[in-house]
């Protein structure tokens, strides 16, 4: 392999994603509301953006980790197993909040994208922001949405509500852990459940178990929506 190869080997994808999430762990350590994730994306974009290095280039490796993301995400369900005897007690008041959460999320980012004037296309992309990736970029491509746009804002919205919900749920008042989970998992899928899983694993099965019925939730309620909006 000669030099001007090297950034084409999987490695490199690799090793650069698994350096800069460690640096910004480490980050995350002295910065408590600093999600790693964001600073994560910030040091890969500015590598890629210094050295001139292309997104293709990076992604070959990239992908590998990519791959990793089912089996993590199915790694929820081991917490939700062994806090399920308190879940289950708890299944209709968390159901009401997924379905109020989710409904709220997507009526309000329609609405306030139609008040500053955005396109139908706009609305209908960030219309299902608040669910996992995989089902927001399906959801946005059938109501005939821009799915790229549609994961940038997702991963956003994510980001944004790993970093500043948990401190804003405790600013007005909400310390239940059952509660907090609802609330991030239903608002910031499945990266905020990855924040509250490290503070506390209660939290992290309630956010687990709102994660996947906010995705079932927002699916149909994205039909009714869809029509009332022709």
């Amino acid at each position: 392999m000669t030099g001007n190869e090297w950034w084409n080997d999987p490695l490199f994808g690799v090793t650069s994603t698994v350096v800069a999430y460690v640096v910004a762990l480490r980050l995350h350590e002295r910065v408590k509301w600093l999600h790693p994730l964001f600073v994560c994306s910030a040091l890969l974009i500015m590598l890629l953006a210094v050295s001139g290095i292309g997104y293709e280039s990076y992604r070959v490796g990239a992908d590998l980790l990519v791959f990793c993301l089912g089996p993590a995400t199915v790694a929820l369900g081991v917490p939700m197993y062994k806090h399920a005897v308190r879940l289950k007690r708890q299944l209709r008041a968390i159901a009401a909040g997924v379905f109020a959460g989710s409904l709220c999320g997507m009526t309000s980012s329609a609405f306030f994208i139609w008040a500053a004037g955005g396109t139908k296309e706009l609305l209908l992309t960030a219309l299902p922001k608040s669910t996992s990736s995989p089902i927001s970029i399906e959801i946005v491509r059938q109501l005939g949405g821009i799915p790229e746009l549609g994961a940038v804002l997702t991963v956003l919205t994510g980001l944004v509500g790993s970093m500043v919900g948990p401190a804003f749920l405790r600013a007005v008042g909400v310390r239940d852990d059952v509660a907090i989970g609802v609330a991030i998992g239903t608002a910031s899928h499945g990266i905020g459940t990855a924040r509250i899983i490290r503070e506390s694993e209660l939290q992290g099965s309630a956010g687990g178990l709102a994660m996947g019925l906010a995705g079932i939730v927002t699916s149909v309620l994205a039909v009714p929506l869809y029509a009332f909006m022709q």
